[in-house]
């Protein structure tokens, strides 16, 4: 059911404000910063609401906590249980052990190590990890079996009204520094942390655009407001791991059905672009669902002209042993990263005449895979190429076929890159 179907505007800022005095002390209240360089960049007044400087660099903790502290005391001697692609874990750990109850926390296999760490470090000895599963679902499908038939409490990573609640005060935060707010991007995973800000802006802030913004590899509640009813999907890219589930709540779906004013899809590969500029250029470190308010941006640049526009920075843990691949993905976004299928002469002289006359000044060779084989005229090298600018791509290309080295583009051929790559 809608929180606001339950409570009225006061009551429902009642509860919220309640919810704020329950983790005082556990909860930082993170700042709203004003960035002048995007707000350069797009011609308007754009601030970070930084929940990645949350104290467990992600707004998560805020629901896990409401949700934890508000259980009973016979609930919380029992235990409680989780599933969690990282940051709701992060949440439920700590508040595991501030509140010294037993948590059991399942999570996907494909969970960055870097995000199993935190838990064990924020939970210490009152919790218990249970890697299972290849996605969210999987693993929350075990979780919801776990906690039936061990009779403790299930703490749902956004399809609760304690955990809405609890994410609500990211929102009140944002409305008790800045009140005329054009604009505020929201990522969306389950929609918890979007439901929230919907149940108070909608009262406290009507004028406000809310824009819902997922991975366009794991579009559920994008897909699911499109149908006009929940959407499972059957396969996702689980890169934006904060941010990837197969499928969303009742509740958060009925109240961002009814409540977001529009919804963006971002490709990955920006994503990752927007990632690293952040890093490069503001030294904020975000994980890939905490760039998903930035890289939405641009979707809107005509309409945020001398706005105000608030991006919820949502975490910022993210795993350095990830960031050769978030480079890659940005290039290949961007297109500046490049591979091919290369015919090469079985004769001396085929690599120099590669290197001098096919490639562009600037270009540069970032792999090269070739085995020399015997009685052919020609052989196959798997190449890859880094640009300086995406419009080198087309010469480059007229040049390898020109002088008969070109064989196959793979960017193009999902499976082959997928296999070569």
């Amino acid at each position: 059911m809608d929180v606001a179907e339950v409570l009225s505007p006061e009551v429902y800022r009642s509860s919220v404000e309640l919810a704020q005095t329950r983790m005082r002390g556990v909860v930082r209240r993170t700042p709203l910063e004003y960035n002048a360089n995007y707000s350069n960049k797009y011609n308007a007044s754009i601030y970070f609401k930084r929940e990645d400087l949350q104290v467990i660099r992600s707004y998560k903790i805020r629901g896990a906590y409401n949700k934890i502290s508000s259980q009973s005391a016979k609930q919380l001697q029992n235990g409680i249980v989780c599933a969690s692609a990282g940051n709701h874990a992060q949440g439920v750990a700590l508040s595991c052990k501030i509140l010294q109850s037993k948590g059991y926390i399942f999570m996907p296999v494909t969970t960055p190590k870097q995000k199993i760490n935190r838990v064990t470090l924020l939970g210490k000895e009152y919790i218990e990890i249970i890697l299972i599963g290849d996605t969210f679902d999987e693993c929350n499908s075990k979780a919801l079996d776990y906690a039936k038939k061990q009779k403790l409490s299930y703490i749902s990573p956004f399809n609760d009204e304690k955990i809405i609640e609890g994410q609500a005060t990211v929102g009140l935060e944002i409305l008790r520094e800045q009140d005329k707010i054009d604009y505020i991007f929201v990522p969306i995973g389950g929609g918890g942390l979007a439901s929230g800000i919907i149940s108070l802006f909608k009262e406290l802030s009507p004028w406000t655009k809310i824009v819902g913004v997922e991975p366009q590899g794991a579009p559920a509640m994008f897909d699911s407001i499109k149908a006009s009813k929940i959407k499972k999907l059957p396969k996702i890219d689980k890169f934006v791991d904060g941010a990837a589930v197969q499928s969303v709540g009742d509740l958060t779906f009925k109240i961002c059905k009814e409540g977001l004013d529009d919804m963006v899809l971002v490709p990955e590969g920006k994503i990752c672009t927007n990632l690293l500029e952040l890093y490069n250029q503001e030294a904020i470190v975000v994980e890939p669902a905490g760039a998903l308010s930035v890289a939405a941006l641009d979707d809107y640049k005509d309409k945020i002209v001398g706005k105000n526009v608030v991006c919820i920075i949502s975490g910022g843990n993210n795993d350095v042993m990830r960031m050769e691949e978030i480079k890659e993905r940005s290039l290949l976004y961007e297109g500046l990263k490049h591979y091919f299928i290369v015919t090469f002469p079985q004769r001396p002289g085929a690599l120099k005449e590669f290197v001098n006359d096919v490639l562009g000044p600037s270009d540069n060779i970032v792999l090269f895979e070739y085995s020399k084989k015997t009685n052919r005229e020609s052989g196959p090298a798997l190449v890859g190429i880094e640009l300086k600018r995406k419009e080198d791509l087309t010469p480059l290309l007229d040049r390898m076929k020109k002088l008969k080295f070109y064989g196959e583009y793979v960017n193009r051929n999902k499976v082959l890159f997928e296999y070569l790559v």
